[in-house]
């Protein structure tokens, strides 16, 4: 993959990392379900990235950036990421699996059972900062005073791995006229990118982010990075205050538009899941289903898919989402 152009690989590169990931992940399920597809007016297909062993799609970039990192620097023993949990669950997940300390540096007030899951993988926590990126710039001091490998949020490699779910979704789904896909860093996006380009897709791909933390849809307006002063969401998975520059080159070139939406939306999108699927969505993976049902009209009829894309929320804050249908 190229190092200037996260989202360019040739197929054969994405299956040999898709081998990779396979080692350790099976291919998750594409459904199409009838009663989603009933309330979104189209034929519906759902890829269910909820059910990874972490409850993420961030297991499998992970997976490759650590395989990589194994043996072109074998002499790493220990490696360093801030999170709010989907991706510092993926880097405990595949650091323990590979013989690496992993060390995780967490905002303030994060999600207390995402924090217990990435211990359970075998991570140890820092807690530090307000939010995502106050803890991302921390984690850069701690990997340098301790001497850690520290694993960017968004990196070529973690494309790479994403894109197996890409293949995954699109070769087995009938041919898709649009996915949406939720922005967080970006890794989510530009693997789904990478995976049509190197199979030569015309499928339309739709970034979605929240009202509350519209960083990426504020710089795909304008052509150029645009940072907000918060991000203070409630579907942590998107809380991003400061977009990343090679992530946003390549949604500027290759999505077709990105879809904003309140916090009413996605939570409202959550139930749907559940009454619907009987499935559990965290904020950021029911985002695209509440941006479908945004553009119903738009959408009619077509054959659509959506990243579900993590299913990893406090078991309170669930509750009282579901209460409020």
């Amino acid at each position: 993959m190229s190092r200037s152009d996260p989202a360019i690989a040739d197929l054969g590169t994405l299956e040999a990392a898709a081998e990779v990931v396979h080692s350790f992940v099976q291919p998750t399920a594409q459904i199409c379900w009838p009663l989603l597809s009933e309330r979104s007016g189209c034929e519906l297909w759902v890829k269910h990235e909820n059910h990874t062993p972490i409850g993420s799609f961030k297991a499998r970039g992970g997976l490759v950036y650590l395989d990589d990192l194994k043996k072109s620097q074998p002499a790493v023993s220990g490696v360093i990421a801030a999170t709010t949990g989907n991706f510092g669950q993926a880097v405990a997940f595949a650091a323990t699996s590979m013989g690496l300390k992993p060390t995780i540096v967490v905002p303030h007030g994060n999600s207390l059972e995402k924090n217990a899951s990435m211990r359970a993988f075998g991570g140890e926590l820092t807690v530090h900062g307000r939010d995502f990126d106050e803890a991302y710039d921390y984690a850069f001091s701690v990997a340098e005073e301790r001497g850690l490998h520290m694993m960017k949020s968004f990196h070529p490699l973690l494309v790479l791995g994403v894109a197996s779910y890409g293949l995954e979704f699109l070769r087995a789904a009938p041919e898709l006229d649009t996915v949406y896909v939720p922005i967080g860093l970006g890794s989510g996006i530009c693997g789904m990118i990478a995976a049509r380009e190197a199979l030569g897709l015309k499928t339309r791909i739709v970034g979605v982010v929240a009202e509350k933390a519209a960083t990426y849809a504020l710089s795909f307006e304008r052509g150029e990075p645009v940072a907000t002063d918060s991000a203070d969401t409630f579907a942590d998975g998107m809380a991003v205050r400061v977009p990343d520059a090679d992530a946003l080159a390549v949604i500027l070139k290759a999505v077709e538009r990105i879809v904003t939406l309140s916090e009413d939306e996605i939570r409202a999108a959550m139930r749907h899941y559940f009454t619907d699927t009987h499935n559990l969505a965290e904020g950021a993976g029911a985002a695209p289903l509440a941006a479908l049902l945004k553009e119903r009209e738009r959408m009619a009829g077509k054959r659509v898919g959506l990243i579900l894309s993590g299913g990893n929320i406090d078991r309170e804050v669930y509750l009282k989402v579901l209460a409020e249908g």
